[in-house]
């Protein structure tokens, strides 16, 4: 007998309910290594599933930790996500990446390596 898996065996009124209904995320800001910090407490009265992103953010927090903690597909996190920052609650950023560009060797260095290569 296999095990059920959070997030894909639940019942889809459960997912449905969570995310009220919606089956895309308003924004396309959240990606698997997007950043998430909380900008606030959860509040009495907030979906638990808010609240539980709310204080495993306090820190920054990669969305697909976010899904393996809540057990909920990533889909349906960044459906969550997308509320919390609609309100102000969250802020999300990309990890810094360096530009193509500098990674890049000077072509005057690349020139001279050639040169002394030719050279041996």
């Amino acid at each position: 007998m296999s095990r059920p898996r959070p997030g894909r065996d639940d019942a889809p009124d459960r997912l449905y309910t969570l995310t009220g209904g919606r089956s895309r995320s308003d924004s396309d800001v959240f990606d698997l290594v997007t950043l998430v910090v909380s900008e606030c407490e959860p509040t009495p009265g907030m979906q638990s599933e808010h609240a539980t992103i709310l204080r495993m953010c306090a820190l920054p927090t990669a969305v697909v930790e976010i899904a393996a903690v809540l057990g909920l597909p990533v889909s349906i996190v960044r459906i969550l996500l997308s509320d919390l920052l609609a309100t102000g609650r969250i802020s999300a950023r990309h990890p810094r990446t360096a530009r193509v560009a500098d990674r890049l060797p000077d072509p005057d260095i690349l020139e001279q390596v050639l040169v002394g290569l030719r050279n041996l």
